[in-house]
């Protein structure tokens, strides 16, 4: 028996009757807080570069994708051979550069990036949903503010606006230079205690600069084709 089988197998039991009071009384909801919980565990053995550590919060974070595979498997929706099904086809379809014709390859990451952009795209508009309006990719609404500026700054890149925002384009370049990962987790320190010293709260102040961002974009281009 495969251990991600046996692993499916012990979450069955668990929520059977007979099996642990607290997994049979689970819902989603009640468990999602642990997803995000699990998922940051994950991130510190990746960022403490502990081998060992990351193997078991991995193994953790998998148990919630088992969890709630086993949960929607009791509902009769679908089970984890369904979810690993989907990726695995998802996987296939995206990469066709990869799974498909062997003389159609990409040249760099960043050409993989945009097909796979356009196949997502076409996927939805398969399942009939509506294609975004605007420039800017949707994102999800729970993203740390960090990683939803960082997305936001590469999405205005793409699209040529890195000098059209409100923030200093040359004064980004200019610290980027031989800039090091220590002396950026110093800067962004700084930066979050000066916030805390003024009574602000940094995560708010991150996110709602870079939505404003994303708003002068998208209204700009909107007057442009007006």
């Amino acid at each position: 028996m495969s251990e991600i089988l046996r692993l499916r197998k012990l979450m069955a039991t668990l929520r059977a009757p007979g099996g642990c009071p607290w997994d049979q009384e689970q819902t989603h909801q009640s468990i999602a807080r642990c997803l995000v919980e699990e998922a940051a565990e994950v991130l510190e053995a990746i960022d403490t570069e502990n081998t060992e550590l990351l193997r078991e919060e991995l193994g953790d974070l998998l148990l919630q994708v088992v969890f709630h595979s086993q949960i929607e498997e009791e509902a009769g929706k679908f089970d984890l051979e369904d979810v690993a099904r989907e990726i695995s086809e998802k996987l296939v379809r995206r990469h066709p550069h990869v799974f498909g014709d062997p003389e159609d390859k990409e040249e760099d990451a960043d050409a993989v990036i945009d097909r796979w952009e356009k196949i997502k795209a076409e996927e939805k508009k398969a399942r009939g949903e509506e294609p975004g309006k605007g420039l800017f990719k949707k994102l999800p609404p729970q993203l740390p503010s960090t990683l939803y500026a960082l997305e936001v700054y590469k999405q205005a890149v793409k699209l040529g606006f890195q000098d059209s925002g409100e923030w200093d384009s040359k004064a980004v370049l200019e610290s980027a230079k031989d800039l090091t990962e220590q002396e950026a987790g110093c800067m962004l320190f700084q930066w979050v205690a000066a916030c805390r010293e003024s009574g602000i709260d940094p995560e708010s102040a991150l996110r709602k600069f870079a939505a404003s961002q994303v708003r002068k974009f998208e209204e700009s281009s909107v007057q442009s084709d007006s």
